[in-house]
């Protein structure tokens, strides 16, 4: 017979951790008093503005500024196209099982479509290229502005309660944590968060909502647009054909207001991060800003997957009818 020992189980030991959390505490506080200490941050919602004139004038919507969310906008065009040209030169080489950037690629683009063909059905081949899409700028965008650099390097603006300057050599300057007496500077970043901007978050509604009527009418015809304006049955049982018709004003509200979900939604979340991500570095600079970004990149991934799942299913039920049945039948 063999004797059967219960192998000690890890517990965590409050007794020897605490004092961790302790040194941490007590390197924040020297931290934030002799080593770093914090600068108050300027926050602004509209995105700034990197020149004072215009870029152009267009006739209806006006002057058109360049703005540091247009510059990381730009950025992430950059990145997604550099991507694009690994995966492609990857496919060149024939490997049938790609790795690193190719192979994450495989295996999000896979698992992408297996969602669009479980909810879409035949009509998977249309709708996975804009719920890919989606996902990918916004993930990229999203995770683009935890970057070092981001919202801390840029132009020195003249300000009324900004901060005092430290010069560096040449025409660089540091921004100090004491607040000028007779008006500073304040920092315009070149670069920003696209999805911190509510033209790039109202943009990506108006497509995504936009295409959705598309794909419906494409699936269903003209008889789409019967949901939002039924007329079938108010002659023949008025009082099931009035309510028919509210049913589909209330759906034509509801599409418009999808658009206003999705812009405020991830606009919400992504400025509410960076405002986030200013107050902790500007109260413990050292050591707790680690735990805001993991948090930030968490939230990004998310908000990114939210956004184009949304898009996908909503496009799923466009292409399905909305069941027009007679009510006399029941």
């Amino acid at each position: 017979m063999t004797e059967v020992t219960e192998q000690p189980q890890k517990k965590w030991r409050w007794g020897v951790n605490r004092w961790w959390v302790l040194l941490f505490i007590i390197l924040t506080t020297v931290g934030v008093n002799y080593i770093a200490a914090p600068v108050r941050p300027h926050i602004q919602v509209a995105p700034e503005r990197l020149l004072e004139e215009p870029l152009f004038t267009l006739p209806v919507i006006g002057d058109l500024y360049l703005v540091n969310t247009l510059t990381s906008l730009l950025l992430v065009d950059l990145v997604i196209i550099l991507i694009a040209l690994i995966v492609r030169n990857s496919l060149r080489d024939g490997n049938l099982a790609p790795k690193g950037v190719a192979g994450a690629m495989a295996a999000l683009v896979e698992i992408l479509y297996n969602l669009t063909e479980t909810s879409a059905g035949k009509w998977a081949k249309q709708i996975f290229p804009w719920f890919a899409s989606i996902v990918l700028l916004v993930v990229v965008a999203n995770l683009i502005k935890l970057l070092p650099g981001f919202e801390t390097i840029g132009f020195l603006h003249h300000f009324e309660h900004g901060q005092e300057v430290q010069a560096l050599g040449g025409n660089w300057y540091n921004i100090l944590p004491t607040e000028a007496a007779a008006g500073g500077y304040i920092v315009t970043s070149f670069l920003r968060g696209p999805s911190t901007d509510l033209n790039f978050t109202l943009a990506l509604a108006l497509i995504s909502v936009g295409m959705t009527q598309v794909i419906g009418l494409r699936a269903q015809g003209l008889r789409y647009f019967s949901k939002f304006l039924n007329f079938t049955t108010i002659f023949k049982k008025p009082f099931f054909g009035f309510m028919d018709f509210i049913v589909g004003l209330l759906e034509a509200i509801s599409e418009l207001a999808k658009i206003l979900s999705f812009s405020f939604r991830l606009f919400g979340v992504m400025f509410s991060g960076i405002v986030l991500v200013a107050l902790v570095g500007s109260l413990l600079p050292v050591f707790m800003p680690s735990l805001i970004y993991a948090f930030e990149l968490f939230m990004g991934l998310i908000q990114a997957f939210v956004f184009g799942m949304l898009t996908m299913v909503f496009m799923a039920q466009a292409t399905q009818g909305h069941g027009l049945e007679d009510h006399g039948d029941h």
